[in-house]
């Protein structure tokens, strides 16, 4: 088992050990569609992601990922594959009670971690709040033509970020 030791700008003196390989033993009910490396290259939440934490995860995830750099607390749209901001701002993550303090990033940090083979006490949740988001695919593939990018942007850029491949509906 590895232990994996987080020091960056939103956690400090926190570990985790990796239980599970990575990429595999999934719950049965968790089946993404993207891994995080396919997620960061193909763009979303502006680039912002990660960006103070690269050294947790694996450097082939972050070769061709697409990642800002300035200072907008949005990242930059036009690092998107859809090019349009499809995230609220983690302000309401936090009143919603979407975040718990193991992973302060929310959702996707929390991917990462149990795609890396972590697995805790809060899998069933996120698992939950992921296969939710399966109704925005849905209404993708009945208001839209196959392959018609254009329609629903938004949705698209949102199920891109729940590890959903909305490019192939």
């Amino acid at each position: 088992m590895t232990v994996i030791h987080v020091h960056d700008r939103m956690q400090q003196d926190y570990s985790y050990t990796l239980t599970a390989a990575m990429g595999q033993d999934f719950h049965p009910e968790f089946q993404p569609e993207l891994s995080p490396a396919e997620m960061l290259e193909l763009g979303v939440f502006g680039g912002r992601y990660l960006t103070d934490c690269t050294e947790e995860f694996p450097t082939s995830w972050f070769a061709n990922a697409k990642l800002y750099v300035g200072e907008s607390p949005f990242g930059d749209p036009k690092l998107n594959y859809f090019q349009i901001i499809a995230s609220q701002p983690r302000k309401i993550w936090l009143e919603k009670g979407w975040i718990h303090p193991q992973d302060p990033r929310g959702w996707f940090q929390w991917y990462c971690r149990y795609f890396m083979g972590r697995r805790s006490e809060d899998d069933l949740r996120q698992i939950k709040r992921w296969k939710a988001m399966k109704r925005h695919a849905a209404q993708v593939k009945g208001n839209c033509h196959f392959g018609d990018l254009q329609c629903r942007p938004k949705q698209r850029q949102a199920l891109l970020q729940w590890a959903y491949d909305s490019i192939n509906l």
